[in-house]
């Protein structure tokens, strides 16, 4: 049995909660015990905060790190955006003496003090690396004969000396882990290209993330897939509302259902369309009702 700290980071708990339902229903079967990291803020996001104040992006994850260190339990994260700013921002502390001292100076202002004495992982880090592909096919019920479009997203495989994977240029983990639950994962061109949304581009320069995000729902729609699948909710979200803001301001129409790999996985058990929070996508999941 492992234990996780588990982070929610903003975007799900806000936008789609159906993801943090899919990992705590999923939990037991994994072998995953989850404890709650009360008073956790936002991570904060690594492409904005971090580009207009390095020092706060790093008190304010150092702060998130410390309640995980107060648990004595690792970080678990669901999103590419909270892993990469808790993960690096736990390295730098680690190995920098002078800039652990002005955090923790900041920290002991509300009783805290970065450590350094856990990890930040990746639940698809988790379930590739510890729960294993045969276990979860073990688990899965059902086996999902749909042809998957799988987006990675840029966070949780750069920068590479941070991330532990044998490939970040080639990747095939999460594939990998589609396959697992029977999907057939296509392949497309611009695959590793950005969803659009990273960096704060879709709140800065919406028209630029809607034009990349277009881009690749073009070469995804051209290999046939029925599904697009991802390991991020802010990817998920420029994949799943993107679509709706695609038609209302470039008058192109994509239907392309969107799960986050723990929807997908939870569906596979055996959890339903709603309980993976299929009401609170604005892309319908209905056209995959009939194939599960």
């Amino acid at each position: 049995m492992s234990d996780y700290a588990l982070f929610l980071g903003c975007v799900i708990p806000n936008r789609y909660p159906g993801i943090e339902a899919a990992m705590r229903r999923l939990a037991p079967s994994l072998g995953i015990t989850l404890y709650e990291m009360e008073g956790a803020s936002c991570c904060p996001a690594p492409g904005v905060t971090r580009s207009f104040d390095s020092q706060t992006w790093l008190t304010l994850a150092a702060r998130n790190i410390c309640i995980a260190e107060a648990l004595g339990k690792n970080v678990l994260t669901m999103c590419n955006g909270c892993y990469a700013s808790l993960k690096e921002a736990n390295a730098i502390l680690r190995n920098d003496s002078v800039k652990r001292e002005a955090v923790n100076k900041v920290l002991s202002e509300v009783g805290k003090s970065f450590r350094g004495n856990i990890e930040v992982k990746h639940i698809v880090e988790v379930l590739y690396n510890e729960v294993g592909l045969e276990k979860i096919k073990s688990i899965a019920k059902r086996q999902l004969k749909l042809k998957a479009a799988v987006h990675y997203g840029c966070h949780i495989l750069k920068p590479s000396e941070l991330r532990e994977w044998k490939s970040h240029e080639r990747p095939t983990f999460l594939d990998e882990l589609v396959a697992a639950l029977g999907l057939q994962s296509v392949d497309y061109q611009d695959k590793m290209m950005c969803c659009g949304a990273g960096g704060g581009v879709r709140s800065g320069l919406p028209e630029v993330g809607l034009d990349m995000t277009k881009e690749k729902l073009t070469n995804i729609t051209r290999t046939g897939a029925d599904v697009i699948v991802n390991c991020c909710p802010l990817c998920h979200l420029q994949f799943d509302r993107g679509q709706v803001e695609i038609e209302q301001n470039l008058g192109e129409k994509f239907r392309i259902p969107v799960l986050h790999y723990l929807q997908l996985l939870g569906i596979s058990v055996g959890l339903t369309l709603d309980e993976v929070g299929a009401k609170a996508h604005n892309v319908s999941l209905e056209t995959l009702a009939s194939r599960i």
